[in-house]
């Protein structure tokens, strides 16, 4: 895949406004499923361009001047100097537009300590002060995600200077909130609103309907919108429009259908925003034909489709696989003067990438950057996550290759996906490189991308290079989650450094890192693999006291260590307190419990468990019947192991290489009828499995001693073809056949197979 030639533009799209013609134009539109005909009345767009117009600050100017000229500077220190410079002037008068300006520039770039002096100067200088004053102080409290200050700023308001909050104040500070998802501080707000004998008015329903919506709560939401008549105060568009959003955010459409109702009965017309939600609700739930119906219904009334509108339909047949639909709307688009924009070519980008239409969605932005669009990292991402997906991960270097080139500065996002893609392909030197790349270019690695390198460390059991990344990690200040934690102290475990993962664990408190019950699983299952049971016992009633249920893994563990030791007692305990603890066993637990009775040298309690899972209605793994099968041919009772092996074939899961294994070495070693034996051989073999050398010298002998020799012959040129021997091998053990060595053929034979053990299921 060429992606060289691709070209894009770091600059803006060179107009952002649309105006519509006074007379609309009508087109047509065929939707497959239906086969209907659409016909809406749509504006033709248009771009405006107001160029800006500058001007230079006279010796005698006005305050309306000085105005002009602070908006136009682009940092606030310019502004602070340029009205340093203007109150010495003798002509300056202080002037509360003058004050408010500066406050936004520093405002801007949080300066909350220079605001708090300018608000003071301003004070002392005798300007008025009102509410819109503190509006910029919450707002800029609001931009930097500090909306716990806002109480402070309203204090100061109140009892500094006096001022009390009107209405208007409140629904913006309330709005402020609910756009931040601070919910509990809108309740706590609109308590003292109504404490303090502050009348609510529409705007004030519409805020704290949006709130309710926001946090899930439809029905109280709907309680508020019939609470207005009680304040004399009726709904307009803006109260249903967030109605409805909030019906189709919880995937409740008919519920928003149910809203729009009420809105035109009530007299209150829709807008583009209504029709445009409504119109999301129908994409979203995939009833695209009906979003199609609707709009035509609506352009009847007077409607015109708007760029959302075309947008949103486009996402929406994108998201349902109906590209080709899709591509006809952005040609309508572009036929009708509506320039797709970077949200309608980033739509068709993701759903031919869903589609796995690569090559197509390559050409999509080849268009796009034709028509002058400049793709933003959305688009370079969804592309470059794409082609790491289809393995194509030397693409998706290029490409991150060209946005770099042209000034579009690859995210966090992008290289965590092209670091994720390398590490899958096992290109993890490349990914280091990369790791590095964007630790120079000033994009800071985040928990994620040290996650995906520590966890590729784990998994090639470089637990040193591990251990390194973990401590920048945590001096580079980046946030730390328990899933990196957890990656590493399972690397530590499976590599018996079972001390060092016991310190990491310790680790994580001291780092305020919470531990997760597969942190303590992991842990416990190690602490158990090194016989070290009590102390993993002990972790367990840690994990309780710190509010974390044990599950099916952390009893799994503990009943493997006494099974395997045969302490059937002890296992049977476990059982007890995993069913009293309400955790109802897997088919590894009870798989795990007869192996450990088999072991124990009591089988016919295990086949009775067997028979009493299978009356549960689980289906039986290998796991649970193999080791009842090995136990039955150690005992010579073949034709049982038998009959559990067909049944294993007919009921439970498929075999896997060691029931094979189980079952052939039984078969060979049990001294039951041969021709069996022989025949399970073939089965294996037609199913691609090599048998274990040793078993099949058994076989041969006993072949051999039958003068079963032709039947030998065949079963050696079948292993010899299924593992796939070269001519010289093949030749060389033929040979040795031709001339009745057969001792000697077996050697060559059991030599080739422990050379290509690679190629055969790892037993």
């Amino acid at each position: 895949m060429t992606l060289s030639s691709l070209h894009c533009h770091s600059y803006p799209l060179p107009f952002t406004v649309t105006s519509p013609h006074s007379r609309p134009i009508t087109f047509s539109f065929s939707f497959s499923s239906s086969n209907s005909t659409f016909r809406f009345c749509v504006p033709s767009a248009s771009s405006t361009p107001s160029p800006s117009q500058h001007h230079h600050l006279p010796p005698n100017f006005s305050p309306f001047q000085l105005l002009e000229l602070l908006r136009r500077q682009k940092d606030e220190s310019s502004a602070l100097r340029i009205f340093q410079w203007a109150s010495k002037q003798p002509n300056f008068s202080p002037h509360k537009s003058i004050f408010e300006e500066i406050l936004r520039h520093l405002g801007k770039v949080g300066s909350f300590d220079s605001m708090m002096i300018v608000l003071k100067e301003m004070k002392s200088s005798g300007c008025p002060i009102d509410a819109s004053t503190f509006l910029i102080f919450i707002e800029s409290y609001a931009n930097f995600q500090l909306h716990d200050e806002i109480n402070g700023v309203l204090h100061v308001m109140e009892h500094e200077f006096g001022l009390k909050p009107d209405t208007r104040f409140y629904n913006v500070l309330l709005n402020v909130l609910v756009e931040g998802n601070k919910l509990k501080l809108v309740e706590t707000l609109h308590s003292k609103m109504v404490s303090d004998g502050v009348q609510p008015d529409v705007s004030t329903f519409n805020v704290l309907i949006k709130a309710l919506c926001k946090a899930h709560q439809i029905r109280p939401a709907i309680l508020m919108l019939e609470d207005m008549g009680s304040y004399g105060l009726k709904p307009d568009e803006k109260t249903f429009t967030t109605l409805m959003q909030g019906f189709v955010e919880e995937g409740d459409l008919n519920g928003a259908l149910r809203i729009k109702e009420q809105m035109v009965e009530l007299g209150c017309l829709m807008t583009s925003v209504s029709v445009n939600v409504l119109v999301n609700g129908f994409c979203k739930e995939g009833r695209v034909d009906e979003a199609l119906s609707f709009i035509q219904d609506v352009s009847e009334e007077g409607f015109y489709p708007d760029q959302v509108t075309f947008n949103v339909l486009v996402n929406g047949l994108c998201r349902t696989g109906h590209i080709k639909h899709a591509l006809e709307i952005m040609d309508f688009m572009l036929e009708n003067g509506f320039d797709p924009d970077v949200y309608t070519y980033n739509s068709l980008i993701s759903g031919l990438c869903r589609l796995g239409e690569v090559d197509e969605a390559v050409e999509i932005l080849q268009q796009m950057i034709s028509r002058d669009c400049s793709p933003n990292t959305v688009t370079y991402n969804t592309l470059i996550s794409t082609l790491c997906k289809e393995n194509h991960v030397e693409a998706a270097t290029e490409l991150a290759h060209v946005l770099t080139s042209k000034g579009i500065l690859p995210d966090v996002c992008t290289f965590n996906t092209l670091i994720q893609g390398l590490c899958l392909t096992n290109n993890r030197e490349i990914a280091m490189e990369l790791f590095e790349e964007m630790k120079k270019k000033g994009c800071p690695p985040d928990e994620f991308t040290y996650s995906i390198l520590i966890d590729n460390l784990c998994s090639e059991r470089r637990l040193k290079e591990a251990l390194v990344l973990l401590k920048e990690m945590e001096l580079s200040g980046c946030a730390r989650n328990v899933v990196v934690y957890n990656t590493l102290i399972d690397g530590l475990c499976k590599n018996k450094r079972i001390e060092e993962a016991e310190e990491i664990f310790d680790q994580m408190e001291l780092m305020g890192v919470s531990r997760s019950s597969v942190t303590y699983n992991t842990l416990i299952d190690g602490l158990c693999k090194s016989k070290r049971v009590e102390e993993a016992a002990q972790l367990m009633d840690q994990m309780i006291m710190e509010g974390l249920k044990p599950d099916k893994f952390t009893y799994n563990s503990l009943l493997t260590y006494f099974c395997q030791g045969g302490d059937i007692k002890k296992a049977a305990d476990i059982m007890q307190n995993m069913n009293s603890n309400g955790c109802e066993p897997d088919i590894v637990t009870y798989g795990t419990l007869i192996g450990g009775l088999c072991k124990a040298g009591r089988v016919e309690v295990a086949s009775k468990l067997l028979r009493s899972i299978q009356m549960k209605g689980m289906v039986l793994s290998p796991r649970a019947y193999n080791p009842v099968m090995q136990a039955l041919f150690r005992r010579k009772r073949t034709k049982e192991a038998m009959r559990l092996f067909r049944e294993m074939m007919e009921k439970g899961d498929p075999p896997d290489a060691i029931t094979y294994k189980i079952v052939f070495r039984g078969l060979c070693n049990s001294g039951g009828p041969i021709q069996e034996a022989v025949d399970f051989t073939v089965e294996m073999l037609e199913k691609g499995l090599l048998p274990e050398f040793t078993s099949f010298g058994y076989l041969a002998e006993g072949l051999c001693s039958l003068s079963m020799e032709d039947t030998l012959i065949q079963l050696i040129n079948m292993v010899m073809e299924k593992g796939k021997f070269s001519q010289t091998e093949t030749s060389m053990i033929r040979g040795f056949l031709k001339i009745n060595k057969f001792k000697d053929a077996l050697a060559n034979l059991g030599g080739i197979l422990d050379r290509q053990k690679s190629r055969r299921f790892e037993w």
